[in-house]
């Protein structure tokens, strides 16, 4: 499975951004796809993840503010980003699991929110 991410890029704090993931490849189901993002010199961290039957669940720091959803056809998820924070800057990547395939990683795209 390929992962790339697009739709990082400098906000303003209070602004909004909307993170893509496109999935190619030999995708399995069921499956969860997920985001984690990445400051230096910090361990990765969950944001939020969707399952196959669109289950969803967000680390506490975003709930309320992010919005996790996915568009199967075109094997997209997608990770709308509301009321940025100062600290929400960092590197966002996607995720995509499957119990028989594993993990797979994409790049990453860099979300840097100004004051």
């Amino acid at each position: 499975v390929q992962l790339v991410e697009s739709g990082g890029g400098l906000v303003q704090a209070g602004g909004s951004l909307t993170l893509s993931c496109a999935a190619s490849g030999t995708i399995l189901r069921p499956n969860r796809m997920g985001w984690y993002r990445q400051t230096p010199g910090k361990q990765r961290e969950w944001v939020a993840h969707i399952s196959s039957d669109r289950n969803t669940d967000y680390a506490d720091s975003v709930k309320g503010r992010f919005t996790i959803s996915r568009d199967d056809t075109s094997h997209i998820v997608y990770l709308q980003m509301n009321s940025l924070k100062r600290e929400d800057t960092a590197t966002y990547y996607c995720n995509h699991w499957t119990a028989l395939g594993g993990t797979y990683w994409g790049k990453g795209t860099l979300v840097t929110v100004s004051s």
